[in-house]
């Protein structure tokens, strides 16, 4: 049992400035002391520059990686001007995220030796204690703050202090060595028999408050998540290793049918036939823990990836014949909730096989009771179904804006509960850390029974560029003073309406859709149909999930992450009343029709054959409905040849504008009410690049 309590993450509030100093400075010290002493367990300077996996960089990165960081950080916030190594603080700046089980890193990289590094990071210690000494305080601390960088570094180093002894773990035994500070638990004994328990269903409200953190937290813990959970069941305890046998010896490994296809694939690449960390010698196995390999104890938890942890859920569901599957994030959460769990004292040990408060491994599954349940937190991490997604209300940090999202691609599923090492922002409820499924951590399971399915919450953001300006165009910020163009144009027709009938409007080339829903606010239904299901793709996503995400250029490379829901463009109450279809406005399909308003908005310059839509567009309008077009009158010949464009031409030797063109296509069953009006609109490409642009807005009153 370890004998020295690891000092837990500070609350940022408080009265004493000048105690909170001292805490967040005893907090750095005994950080860095403690991930310093991980590398203890490295046999010989060689075992810094072997890789202990091809995906990964060899450990000589780790030790100096975490400590580049906070001078980067510092740098970037502009704390601190002058840099300590600059050829080392861009050798150990980034990492590696592989992006599939086979992506193999082949670099050469000239590595200093282990004492620079450990050089480097005394100058960097010595250098940041000088600035927690002098940097004025303010309390609390928010992420604005110029102490949020250096708790930054300080929980980024703990999250390494954990994968880095993954990575030991991982290492040939050649190069590792048991360390008293890093003691195994040496208790097994028999596993117990797993049960299901109930759970009744509950709501769940997470989250963190930007203007009041509490305590350090990433950018996905912040914004806010309400909801309802169904009644299900949850084994009592972690999946054991003499639990998984079970399903070794079934032999799961080699039946493909209780794989999904990704797992499978992982499966076959890696030809794995029982647990990696599992050693087989002769008919006995043992487990590898961080140091050395042990007797295997039957009791302790399975560690696995998310692929085998699934596999074992299939297989167990076939056997028992009820629905078997992972929990999501939100069941977790409801666990943690009906236990009654709650953080980590400061002083007192944790109630679980938490923050270096016992031992360094896991230990037995029956050891730590909380409620009704064992582990809902510590021992190890527990794969859930959910692949991480943002929170509403998400934003990035400027400092780091790239430690989440690159994860919101639904191939990083969220782990919970902490394992033995999980220490620091590791150890809270709001934590929210996600691998990629084939990703092998301190990490285990447990299994519900659900008939609920688990909803997989879609994290993605829009990267496509001309898709992205869209969603901003249609539901970003206002550039200029310029109003916000498809709301402009939905006012107009609104107010044209007068008294007319309200019952259907269809919004002809809805790009992103963002007039459909405004007309909905007066109109009882919209459809929206545009030639691009990429567009319509992003008013069903906000109709559907309420939320879009997307990313904008800044400069070259540098985007940053925008979200916009209904809730906050006050839109919400109107998602059930509209539609949108994909369609061809030179060939609408029949049904497309009775409406008391069209909206052709941007659209006659852009079609293949304008003509066709004016002159047939009548049968469509209810008679003493309104058509509204509007345009820019770009006529390019890579969107209509010359000879179908409405106007912008000599004719007969005199200047034939769009205007007139529209005058004698539609002059038969409309006649103009408004209009010609001006409207102007900005579309952003770039933080310092904008198109302006006029429209010209017509407004039609069909007549027979």
């Amino acid at each position: 049992m370890l004998q020295q309590r690891f000092q837990r993450t500070p609350l940022l509030n408080g009265e004493d400035v000048e105690e909170k100093r001292e805490e967040i400075r005893a907090y750095f010290h005994t950080t860095l002391d403690r991930y310093e002493q991980l590398f203890q367990t490295l046999r010989n300077d060689a075992a810094y520059y072997k890789s202990p996996i091809t995906l990964r960089h060899p450990l000589i990165f780790y030790l100096g990686h975490t400590a580049t960081f906070f001078v980067n950080k510092l740098v970037l916030a502009g704390t601190i001007t002058e840099r300590i190594n600059p050829k080392m603080e861009s050798t150990f700046a980034v990492g590696v995220d592989e992006m599939s089980w086979d992506d193999l890193d082949t670099s050469h990289y000239d590595w200093p030796t282990v004492d620079a590094v450990f050089d480097y990071r005394k100058t960097m210690r010595e250098v940041v204690d000088k600035l927690i000494g002098d940097l004025p305080l303010t309390l609390p601390i928010t992420w604005e703050s110029q102490w949020w960088p250096i708790l930054m570094g300080i929980e980024h180093e703990l999250i390494h202090l954990e994968t880095s002894s993954v990575l030991i773990r991982q290492h040939a035994l050649e190069y590792v060595k048991p360390h008293p500070d890093w003691e195994p638990c040496r208790a097994s004994g028999s596993a117990p028999q797993n049960q299901l328990i109930k759970v009744a269903a509950g709501n769940v409200k997470i989250g963190k408050d930007r203007a009041d953190p509490v305590t350090y937290g990433w950018d996905n813990e912040f914004g806010q998540h309400d909801a309802e959970v169904s009644s299900f069941q949850a084994s009592k305890y972690l999946v054991s290793n003499q639990e998984f046998l079970a399903f070794v010896e079934a032999d799961g490994y080699i039946t493909d049918s209780y794989w999904e296809e990704e797992g499978c694939g992982w499966k076959k690449y890696a030809q794995v036939k029982y647990p990696t960390y599992w050693v087989k010698q002769g008919a006995e196995w043992r487990l590898r823990v961080m140091a050395e390999e042990i007797a295997m104890p039957w009791d302790w938890p399975v560690e696995v990836n998310y692929h085998e942890a699934k596999a074992f859920c299939n297989w167990k569901a076939k056997v028992s014949k009820q629905p078997v599957r992972l929990p999501t994030e939100d069941e977790w959460y409801r666990l943690y909730d009906v236990t009654g769990l709650s953080e980590v004292p400061a002083n007192t040990p944790a109630v679980g096989n938490l923050h270096l408060d016992y031992y360094a491994s896991s230990c037995p599954v029956n050891k730590f009771s909380q409620g009704d349940f064992f582990d809902i937190v510590g021992n190890v991490w527990q794969w859930t179904e959910t692949p991480t997604y943002p929170f509403e209300g998400f934003d990035v940090h400027p400092l780091y804006d790239d430690f989440t999202t690159p994860t919101f691609d639904n191939q990083h599923n969220l782990i919970k509960g902490g394992s033995w090492v999980a220490c620091g922002n590791e150890s809270l409820k709001s934590s929210r850390y996600a691998f990629r499924r084939h990703f092998f951590q301190h990490a285990g399971f447990r299994y519900v029974v659900s008939d609920a399915s688990a909803i997989q919450s879609s994290s993605n953001y829009e990267t496509d560029k001309l898709l992205s300006e869209y969603a901003e165009f249609h539901y970003g910020d206002s550039y200029f003073d310029v109003p916000n163009f498809p709301q402009a144009l939905a006012e107009l027709a609104v107010a044209a309406m007068g008294d007319r009938p309200a019952r259907t409007a269809l919004d002809l080339g809805c790009a992103s859709g963002r007039s459909t829903f405004e007309l909905a606010h007066h109109f009882e239904h919209v459809t929206g149909v545009d030639f691009s299901a990429r567009f319509i793709g992003q008013g069903v996503q906000l109709a559907q999930h309420g939320v879009l995400r997307y990313t904008l250029i800044d400069e070259g490379e540098l985007v940053f992450y925008k979200e916009r829901t209904l809730t906050n463009l006050g839109l919400d109450d109107v998602k059930d009343k509209v539609e949108f279809y994909q369609g061809d406005a030179c060939n609408l399909k029949p049904v497309l029709s009775g409406y008391d308003l069209i909206l052709a908005a941007n659209l006659i310059d852009r079609l293949y054959d304008p003509a066709k839509l004016l002159t047939t567009i009548h049968a469509r309008v209810n008679t003493g409905g309104l058509l509204m077009i509007t345009s820019p009158y770009t006529w390019l010949t890579e969107h209509t040849k010359k000879e179908a464009w409405v106007g912008g031409f000599k004719r007969d030797g005199e200047s034939f504008g769009t205007l007139d063109g529209l005058k004698e296509l539609l002059g038969k069953h409309f006649k103009l009410i408004q209009g010609p009006q001006a409207v102007p609109f900005v579309i952003r490409e770039t933080k310092r690049k904008f198109q302006h642009t006029l429209a010209e807005v017509t407004i039609w009153e069909k007549i027979s």
